[in-house]
This record gives structure tokens, C-alpha cells and sequence, in this order.
């Protein structure tokens, strides 16, 4: 089954997914990195397929051919990157120029 990244809720839809689809729950883009199989914090470019072009922005539809939906709870993904940011805030804030 597949979910939405932003609210976990199941949706009744099959892949192939558009590039405008959006969730019908909270209206979330669902063709973006953070619903794709290939997503994985601290790969190179945060993507496991080495073809792929660079997606800046994570959460918004792209155009990705290699896109597919992820197995992966994303509620873990989503506290990885959590836990990576305020990593790098600490780290910010410890050799920040004055």
C-alpha cells in the first residue's frame, strides 16, 4: 500500500504516479523524493540511483524517471533528517564565526 510522506495516511492508488498527483488527505505532492524507494538519508544527493538527477528540494514534485514508491516506513526517514538537522545546527552553533 502506498502512503503519503506527510501525513502516513494509506492511499488507494496505482503506480504510475503523475507529477501533479497530490494526496487527498492533506494535499501533499506524492511524485517527490521523500515518497520514492531510491530516498536515503546520506546517500549521495540522499538518492541510492546513481543515474538520477539532483533534486534540491526534497519534499516537492519533480520530474524524476526513476522514481518509485518506497517500502520504507517514512515516519523513520522523516526522524533521520530530523535528527540530522539539529545535528547540524549543533555543529553550526559550536564553529560559528563571530
Amino acid at each position: 500500500m502506498i502512503k503519503c510522506h506527510v501525513c502516513l495516511k494509506e492511499l488507494d492508488i496505482r503506480p504510475p504516479i503523475g507529477r501533479q498527483e497530490v494526496c487527498i488527505f492533506c494535499g501533499s505532492d506524492l511524485h517527490c523524493c521523500l515518497n520514492c524507494g531510491f530516498h536515503k538519508i546520506g546517500a549521495y544527493n540522499d538518492c541510492l540511483e546513481p543515474q538520477a538527477d539532483r533534486v534540491i528540494v526534497k519534499n516537492r514534485s519533480n520530474f524524476c524517471d526513476y522514481f518509485k514508491f518506497g517500502s520504507v516506513p517514512q515516519a523513520s526517514q522523516k526522524e533521520a533528517s530530523e535528527k540530522i538537522e539539529t545535528a547540524k545546527m549543533k555543529l553550526e552553533s559550536i564553529f560559528k564565526k563571530d
